[in-house]
């Protein structure tokens, strides 16, 4: 067999050993094929788009690779299954049969922290390079799911106490100007989410509460087993969960929401975002409130994710990450700075938080900060994994010692300070939660209102928001936030490594959207 490039896993050095995985274990794989040619640079961030069709048929798989693929696997004895992306392959059957296809080296049983509850969870793990069949070589370039760890963890932060000040999500849409006349309607807002669930219920009282009658309409989709499953736990993933719905649908009423359960896991993740952009129809915004630091991810992992957003940026999806919640270590125990994935993607929108005292009546900002209190604290910095793009090259980005120039992050802010934070109710009880998971279906709320108002998909933002970003220069149609820092990294005028451009003024940014060529 031969080497899979960028798949190389390392152990979690926490785990505790539970023995050798067993060769008849029933387990699902994604194989991703080769495109049959490249994404052009300029589809991925200009105004044009393509269908879903027609993205399968220029720049998916070969239908010879995908044939060579699958007869191959049905020869060894592996069932084929359904994928959702024109690019996947997915392949069952016990590990032994597995082996005959794809090595991947030594495999066991563990326990380890499960970053999204806490607790301890029990997975497979596997440790060094992948290995494939010869005819396979630079015809497979990705292959998930022997490895099922925790992936991923949410980026929110629950208040303790009581909060000095706290928002209903609605009245932000005043804070931030959201275009009037504008609700979302037409527009589709999809939401990942790796554990979990939100009760019906509760969704009614709350919208209901904000005097928003109908509800927005919510449609859970499961994927790999997964699904809408609440657990009656605030402090877990449905506290996450039900933030996202209830940000998104109180500031974007009229779009439909899907949301997206999947497990967590590196295949989840990359499956998860596959289907929500496939999907009919397609979504105008993706928000993504779940992340890790990029030295958590293989190299193999966060290519095969952020070739799932280049796909969305041609198909005119505009996707929203969160940069963290951990200030500028992302939570790595060596203090050093870290950028989040997928935030540190230059194909997704990173959003990082601020502090706000805002008149919500009103919708008058006394002060706008950045959010670092604590030890937590937005999340934001320069990638190692992804090279500076070029539409962010005049924006000021730092460098990093020993590192080639790296892409900055966050690109955009809005309040997540917990003291400072949003009105929900998970679980049947009232709470004020903040953390950059909030910040991410608030953008993906205003990008539904965007693109109604402008009657077209937005596609990757940053093209249209980066022009005439310089250091020492407000971007139009941000507030920029110029006091605080994020530990390595200070605020500034201009762009920074703790708000990006600052928070939006919608209105503004509507009519700076209006300027540019269709």
């Amino acid at each position: 067999m031969v080497g899979l490039p960028d798949s190389a896993r390392a152990p979690i050095a926490d785990a505790r050993a539970l023995g050798p995985v067993d060769d008849s274990e029933q387990i699902e794989v994604t194989l991703t094929l080769r495109r049959r040619a490249d994404v052009p640079a300029g589809l991925v961030q200009g105004p044009e788009t393509v269908s879903r069709d027609e993205l399968a048929e220029r720049y998916g798989a070969d239908p010879a690779d995908v044939d060579l693929v699958r007869r191959t696997a049905e020869q060894h004895g592996l069932e084929t299954v359904d994928a959702p992306h024109p690019r996947q392959v997915k392949l069952k059957g016990p590990l032994a049969r597995i082996r005959e296809v794809v090595d991947p080296g030594a495999m066991e049983r563990v326990e380890s922290p499960d970053p999204a509850t806490g607790g301890r969870t029990e997975h497979r793990q596997r440790e060094g390079e992948l290995r494939i069949l010869p005819e396979w070589e630079n015809v497979v370039v990705g292959v998930q799911g022997l490895d099922d760890r925790p992936q991923v963890r949410p980026h929110f932060r629950r208040m303790r106490a009581a909060a000095p000040t706290s928002y209903a999500p609605s009245d932000l849409a005043r804070v931030y100007d959201f275009p009037q006349g504008t609700d979302g309607t037409g527009r589709t807002l999809a939401l990942l989410e790796f554990g979990g669930g939100a009760e019906q219920h509760d969704l009614d009282a709350y919208f209901s509460g904000l005097g928003i009658s109908p509800a927005p309409a919510v449609v859970p989709a499961g994927i790999g087993g997964a699904g809408n499953a609440p657990d009656g736990n605030p402090d877990g993933p449905d506290g996450e969960v039900m933030l996202d719905i209830e940000v998104a649908g109180a500031l974007a009423p009229g779009a439909r929401q899907v949301v997206y359960f999947a497990p967590n896991s590196a295949q989840g993740f990359v499956d998860a975002l596959a289907t929500a952009v496939a999907a009919d129809p397609t979504p105008a915004a993706v928000s993504i409130s779940w992340g890790a630091a990029e030295s958590n991810w293989t190299a193999q992992s966060r290519n095969l994710f952020d070739e799932a957003l280049v796909d969305a940026a041609a198909l005119g999806v505009s996707v929203f990450a969160a940069s963290g919640d951990d200030a500028s270590t992302d939570g790595a125990a060596d203090g050093r700075p870290h950028t989040d994935f997928p935030a540190s993607s230059p194909h997704v929108v990173a959003c990082g938080g601020t502090r706000l005292d805002a008149d919500p009546v009103h919708g008058t900002v006394r002060s706008e900060t950045v959010w670092h209190t604590d030890g937590q604290g937005t999340g934001g910095g320069v990638s190692h994994a992804f090279r500076l793009p070029t539409w962010q090259s005049q924006a000021g980005v730092p460098t990093v010692p020993g590192h080639p120039a790296g892409r900055g992050v966050p690109d955009v802010s809005a309040v997540a300070d917990p003291e400072t934070g949003y009105e929900v109710l998970v679980d049947g009880q009232p709470q004020v939660v903040g953390g950059t998971s909030a910040v991410a279906p608030l953008w993906a709320a205003l990008a539904c209102r965007l693109s109604e108002a402008l009657g077209r998909p937005l596609g990757l933002l940053q093209p249209l928001l980066y022009p005439g970003a310089i250091p020492g220069h407000t971007a139009p149609g941000f507030r920029d936030i110029t006091q605080g820092d994020n530990g390595h990294f200070t605020a500034a005028n201009g762009w920074d490594a703790c708000t990006g451009l600052g928070s939006p003024n919608g209105a503004e940014l509507l009519d700076r959207l209006r300027s540019v060529p269709a």
